[in-house]
């Protein structure tokens, strides 16, 4: 598979986040052949249908990936650029060590206010998302080591191989909670998700309360579609704010 791209950095990004990922000896990732500042050359996956068998052993290598952590919250994968991108949109990857506050310093409120500059979104709206960022600390989310992320975890990314095996691809990898790469599995719907869920609990148990989380966490990738797709995500991440706010 020969894939090009238009920035050097997202190049180099992908390539050392699959590397990354497949250092975890966890999931199924392609393996990266070579690259260079416009192209990337990876093994090529044949495709085949989605099984709940293979949703659960996908679920099991999800919870050994995040196992494998990551050196904080943000941190790029080693040779990755600290300015990198999830999909079209740049995504810098600074490091921290506590996770209410890098997540809302570097993950929700640089899209809230490229939205708010582009007009995507209003002003009055954005206190919302603000008010959110500024309670993380009190909404429940377990103080847990950085985990290992894919980073872009939403359906797309996931490839169901002939070979039975769920595969991932084009990651965002990066380090952070690993109730985030889940709660973006459920942003677009995954193929058998109970299984993939129900094979993640069983190796690593999630917190009381995970589920009442997911909008939290999904914030991040609906302002990042807010920012590239326009006001249908904004509308959608100003009702998961106000749902983590209602919890």
């Amino acid at each position: 598979m020969v894939k090009r791209g238009d920035d050097p950095r997202a190049v180099r990004a992908e390539a050392a986040g699959l590397r990354w990922l497949a250092d975890a000896g966890a999931v199924p990732v392609p393996a990266v052949h070579g690259h260079d500042e416009r192209w990337l050359v990876t093994d090529r996956v044949p495709t085949g249908r989605p099984s709940p068998e293979a949703a659960v052993r996908l679920g099991r290598g999800l919870a050994a990936l995040h196992a494998a952590g990551a050196p904080a919250f943000g941190a790029p994968p080693p040779g990755g650029p600290e300015d990198a991108y999830i999909g079209l949109a740049p995504m810098r990857n600074v490091c921290g060590d506590d996770w209410p506050r890098w997540y809302a310093e570097h993950r929700v409120l640089p899209y809230l206010r490229r939205a708010v500059d582009d007009g995507t979104l209003r002003g009055s709206e954005a206190a919302v998302v603000e008010r959110v960022c500024e309670r993380l600390p009190e909404l429940g989310v377990p103080d847990e080591p950085p985990a290992r992320l894919h980073g872009d975890l939403w359906n797309g990314n996931v490839l169901w191989g002939a070979d039975g095996q769920a595969w991932l691809i084009d990651p965002a990898a990066h380090g952070g909670h690993r109730e985030t790469d889940l709660a973006m599995l459920h942003l677009f719907g995954c193929p058998h998700l109970e299984h993939v869920l129900d094979g993640y609990r069983q190796t690593a148990p999630l917190a009381p309360g995970w589920r009442e989380r997911i909008g939290l966490h999904q914030l991040f990738p609906l302002l990042v579609h807010a920012v590239l797709f326009g006001r249908g995500y904004a509308e959608q991440a100003l009702e998961a704010a106000r749902g983590a706010l209602a919890t």
